[in-house]
């Protein structure tokens, strides 16, 4: 028995151990994170009073959007998630302020970002606060949100029109692969009201997004385009990725998030299928790099891939990496990991593997430099010619919530 009970016991250590270590790498990430968002607090104050952190420029200074951009709520979300590891009071209310800047957005139906702008910032607000008032302010942008759908297409319309590469084809119901991320407000709506509606409007459209964006082999479309009189497809195009029928870095990584975070809210087997063949599809691709950080585009640059013909993607010869993708896919895959049954340890092991790799020194920026920004080396969009090889703000949002969800983790603790 005395051998048993020390291999026992030895196992037990390694387990304490190899949990000390990644506590240490968790809270080492935050320390750095502090450092950082503490000098874009300053920078960010000093510029326009409503103007929020997106990239930096050519010279490496910070570049700022004003609200009605899409990425407003990262910059806030990111402070809650700083305090509410390291329960800096100073974060709080420096996370309440940029929170609260954002509130004229409640009624603001100009596109489908609502659950961007309004759930990563109210939403963690709502969350470590309680305050009723947060909560109402969501409730509100629901509706606004809600305003967007269409039962005829069984779609939440993204933008209000998109411009197809080919030629001078214009769609006027456009729906993209990085809605579904949007969905979690509209489920945060029906649990807070009890109105079912803004449940039903987030079930079928990630059925239709599962019917029609999702393709066989779980890869999938950037843009699907719909018929406004009929609801038929018109269009399977890409705005952002390398071709329409290649699959964007980033978009998966929102399908993988989206659906993962679709399933927890219903139960639904059908979306934890698709979620489980989408992330499966990503991480053991055969054009993923190594160190799990994938390049924009897993087709870039392959034969039978075409860009369109006013595509910037055509005039690139290199494929940069994005890191903004493989900080939501880790996030997600931390979350699915706890659905996933036998498959589940998989998920995890590719989600610290990329963690591991985004806070490391070929992605994680020194102090100080990069804008303030945590991460470098992501991918706007490569087709515009746009943010290539920049930091990016929700690379450092969706990176935070992945530090957060891997401690947070059983046996992390």
């Amino acid at each position: 028995m005395k051998p048993l009970f020390f291999s026992l016991l030895f196992v037990s250590l390694l387990a304490f151990k190899e949990a000390g270590t990644e506590q240490d790498f968790v809270r080492e990430n935050f320390s750095y994170a502090k450092q950082q968002l503490d000098l874009m607090l300053k920078d960010a104050e000093s510029q326009k009073k409503l103007s929020f952190p997106r990239t930096i420029n050519a010279g490496g200074k910070m570049v700022s959007t004003n609200m009605y951009d899409w990425t407003p709520g990262f910059f806030p979300g990111s402070l809650w998630y700083l305090y509410e590891y390291t329960k800096d009071k100073t974060l709080s209310a420096e996370a309440t302020a940029w929170t609260e800047k954002l509130e004229p957005l409640k009624t603001f139906t100009g596109h489908h970002d609502l659950g961007f702008m309004m759930y990563c910032s109210y939403g963690n607000a709502y969350r470590l606060t309680g305050n009723p008032a947060y909560r109402n302010v969501l409730i509100q942008a629901a509706r606004s949100l809600s305003t967007r759908f269409s039962p005829v297409t069984g779609s939440i319309k993204s933008w209000n029109v998109f411009k197809s590469w080919h030629g001078n084809t214009t769609y006027n119901y456009p729906v993209i692969v990085d809605n579904m991320m949007n969905l979690e407000l509209l489920f945060f709506a029906s649990k807070a009201t009890g109105d079912t509606s803004f449940r039903h409007v987030a079930v079928t459209h990630a059925l239709t997004a599962m019917k029609n964006q999702v393709r066989p082999d779980y890869s999938t479309y950037h843009v699907v385009c719909y018929d406004t009189a009929t609801g038929k497809v018109v269009g399977r195009e890409t705005a952002q990725g390398y071709a329409d029928n290649s699959t964007w870095a980033r978009g998966q990584a929102w399908a993988i998030y989206g659906f993962t975070m679709v399933y927890r809210e219903t139960k639904d087997p059908r979306f934890l299928k698709t979620a489980m063949g989408l992330a499966e599809w990503y991480i053991y691709h055969k054009n993923l790099p190594a160190d799990m950080i994938p390049y924009w585009d897993f087709n870039a640059l392959e034969p039978g891939y075409t860009p369109g013909e006013r595509s910037n993607a055509l005039k690139v010869k290199d494929k940069p990496r994005d890191a903004s993708a493989a900080a939501i896919t880790a996030s997600a895959l931390l979350e699915l990991s706890g659905y996933a049954g036998i498959k589940g340890n998989a998920y995890k092991q590719a989600a610290e593997k990329m963690l591991h790799s985004l806070g490391s020194a070929a992605y994680r920026a020194p102090v100080g430099s990069n804008g303030n920004f945590l991460l470098m080396h992501c991918v706007g969009s490569i087709p515009h010619n746009s943010e290539i090889d920049v930091p990016l703000v929700y690379a450092d949002y969706y990176y935070l919530q992945a530090l957060t969800r891997y401690r947070d983790l059983p046996g992390k603790k």
